[in-house]
This record gives C-alpha cells, sequence and structure tokens, in this order.
C-alpha cells in the first residue's frame, strides 16, 4: 500500500513545526506495513490554496493514482472548509484514492464506516451551498428592490471616462493610434473596445438623418 504523507503548518504561528506532524505519520505507516509514496510539506495558511503547491502537487499525483491513500495529521491540515472537504474527498474517490487523518480515526474513507461518514459529509456540504445560495439570491432581490444594480459596474459608468473615451476614439479615427493602444490607454480589454466601437456604430446607423 502506497501512502502520501501531508503535512501543513501556518505561517502565522512561529511555534509549529512540521516534524511534530510528520514523525508520528512516518511510524503510522510503518505499523501498518505501508510504504512512504512522497511527503508533500506546506507552511502556509489552508486557506491560501495558491501558494499550497504541495497540496497541489498531492492532487496531481492522486489523479495519476500513483498512491492509495492520502494520510493528514488532522482534517484542517488539509481542508480549509466542509465544502472544500467534500470536493476533495470527491476528487480523491473518483480517483479510487483513500484519505485517513491520524489524529481522527473515524475520518477513513478506506472503512465502511469512513465511506459512511464521507456521504454524510458531502450531503452537508451540499446542503450548506443550498443555504448559501438562498442567500445570495435572497440579497441580491432585496437589493434590486432597493433600486441597487446587480453584477460588475460597467466601463461606462466609471467617473470620467466617457470624456476619454471620445477624446482616444477620436485619435483611434485619425490613425493616430491603433485598437490595441486605445484599450490599453482606457484601461479596458481590447474585445470591450470592439463592442463600444460597434454598438457606437450601430447607434450611429439608427439615429433618422
Amino acid at each position: 500500500m502506497k501512502v502520501a504523507i501531508y503535512a501543513r503548518v501556518s505561517t502565522a504561528d512561529k511555534d509549529q513545526d512540521l516534524a511534530t506532524q510528520l514523525l508520528p505519520l512516518r511510524e503510522f505507516v510503518a505499523a501498518n506495513n505501508w510504504r512512504v509514496f512522497n511527503e508533500y510539506t506546506d507552511k502556509v495558511s489552508a486557506a491560501d490554496i495558491v501558494h499550497r503547491t504541495s497540496w497541489r502537487a498531492l492532487l496531481a499525483d492522486a489523479s495519476k493514482k500513483r498512491f492509495d491513500i492520502t494520510l493528514v495529521w488532522r482534517m484542517d491540515r488539509a481542508f480549509r472548509s466542509v465544502l472544500d472537504a467534500a470536493t476533495t474527498l470527491e476528487r480523491l474517490k473518483s480517483w479510487g484514492v483513500g484519505l485517513r487523518s491520524y489524529t481522527e480515526p473515524w475520518l477513513d474513507t478506506t472503512s465502511p464506516f469512513g465511506e459512511a461518514l464521507y456521504y454524510i459529509t458531502v450531503a452537508y456540504a451540499q446542503l450548506e451551498r443550498s443555504i448559501i445560495r438562498e442567500r445570495v439570491i435572497a440579497g441580491m432581490d432585496r437589493a434590486r428592490k432597493q433600486g441597487h444594480k446587480i453584477g460588475r459596474p460597467r466601463v461606462t459608468d466609471r467617473r470620467g471616462f466617457n470624456q476619454t473615451y471620445g477624446a482616444v476614439l477620436e485619435r483611434l479615427r485619425d490613425g493616430e493610434i491603433s485598437r490595441r493602444q486605445a484599450a490599453r490607454e482606457l484601461r479596458i480589454g481590447y474585445a470591450t473596445l470592439k463592442r463600444l466601437i460597434d454598438h457606437g456604430n450601430a447607434n450611429e446607423e439608427a439615429r433618422p438623418s
């Protein structure tokens, strides 16, 4: 049985040490006559998924089924929320990789009890997603009733944008700058500029002579 060991400490807590997690995890693997495939360690907050490079590397290896079990010190070392746990557990399960927690014996997706707990976790996460979705919809509905605009603000709503756009458009039509240069000056994407120009041309053609 090949095992991937994962350990993480937060940079905010100077007293934490990776060795505190790694040593007992190695002993646990040896006691079960398993083999360590690799050790993945991160020194970063659980929420900072961008800089959790080792965790992402572990998941990449798991997707290729390079090991059979992911072993963590505690659930919160790997997951930042119940939603995150449910999503990751689903991915691991689809890859045929189990998950075990050293300090939480109940978290063992390779056992019948752990399998049942996995489904409970997923169900709870789905419930949490539904609650969040309902709150968002209710909040948006309330905002609309109060006259607030929903969604990203339009670039044309920026203060002074229309005046600047007019000046840039004149230079563009005179051939002084290219469309890409105009987009950079206006701090918008090329596609956005094209839509604005096309929309303006359509309005001009629609006006009665």
